[in-house]
């Protein structure tokens, strides 16, 4: 089984810089997981690293797509799964949990053509077909094969979720995974975001905003910091009320994702980085990782 190194947490936490230096230390490229980061233009309020950093080291699937396109968790899989045996020691870093754990894992996703082709013919198949359809998707769906209501409704969640409802089958990683979330005390990443907000604000955060609205009206706004910045702009709110929104939103965000990675992943490697000798700690848990030998894959 191939290696992977994922590196994950809240915003702030210092993952960015983190993986620069594990990257280069064993010799790896990283693997954008920062659903915002896929997107050109979305630079300075998603905190995407600037150029002079990416020369150090290759970095994949950052700005890959236009602000207007649609890219989601089956791109991502597709792009991940596709990348991941061309790369030495490849690094996943981001915090976009169902993102990694879809690409990493046993999931089987429908394509957008394939999930809209099914959305769009509802009203024209019949029962049978919608059953037919279930059983290949879901072959260990328990459903009432004589309720039509049963039937459209499994259906209808099928294609709405996207996602298998075997959830042992999801479990089971696809490669040799090492897992590193780093958590920060709450008071202490609010004093960070504070502080990087408005180092974004000072780099012209706002502006971005407005040449998005401009120039990109149809892009995802609907992103905290982006949201409420374009609340402000809008004037449906005061800039300071923007400004503790993104706070508060994003401590609320911090507080669910290190939930779900807690819940999700089993073999979750939690670093706290104010600790002492946290990196070092981390670098040694990747020496040996990598120097073991490789997972059967069954």
């Amino acid at each position: 089984m191939k290696k992977v190194i994922v590196i994950s947490g809240p915003t702030a936490s210092g993952k960015t810089s983190l993986s620069i230096e594990l990257a280069l230390f064993f010799e790896g490229e990283i693997i954008n997981a920062d659903s915002v980061q896929i997107y050109k233009k979305f630079d300075i309020g998603s905190a995407k690293i600037n150029i002079e950093e990416t020369k150090q080291i290759k970095h994949h699937l950052l700005s890959k797509v236009e602000p207007e396109e649609s890219y989601n968790i089956y791109n991502f899989q597709k792009d991940v799964r596709e990348l991941i045996p061309q790369i030495k020691t490849p690094f996943i870093v981001g915090g976009s949990g169902l993102y990694i754990k879809a690409s990493l894992f046993d999931y089987e996703l429908f394509s957008e053509d394939e999930f809209l082709n099914h959305k769009m013919n509802i009203d024209n198949l019949e029962i049978q077909q919608m059953l037919e359809i279930i059983k290949k998707k879901d072959p260990k769906l328990i459903i009432d094969e004589k309720n039509p209501r049963r039937i459209l409704s499994a259906y209808k969640q099928i294609i709405q979720n996207n996602l298998r409802s075997d959830k042992k089958k999801k479990d089971i990683p696809l490669f040799d995974i090492l897992f590193f979330y780093l958590d920060i005390p709450k008071n202490i990443l609010k004093e960070r975001l504070i502080s990087r907000l408005e180092e974004m604000l000072k780099k012209g955060f706002i502006q971005e905003v407005k040449y998005l609205i401009q120039n990109h009206p149809k892009a995802n706004f609907n992103i905290i910091g982006y949201r409420e910045i374009k609340a402000f702009l809008e004037k449906k709110i005061s800039f300071n009320e923007a400004k503790d929104l993104i706070i508060r939103n994003s401590l609320k965000y911090a507080k669910r994702q290190k939930t779900w990675f807690k819940n999700q992943i089993q073999f979750l490697q939690i670093i706290n980085p104010l600790d002492e000798n946290w990196k070092e700690k981390i670098f040694y848990i990747i020496k040996n990782f990598l120097k073991k030998e490789p997972k059967d894959n069954d």
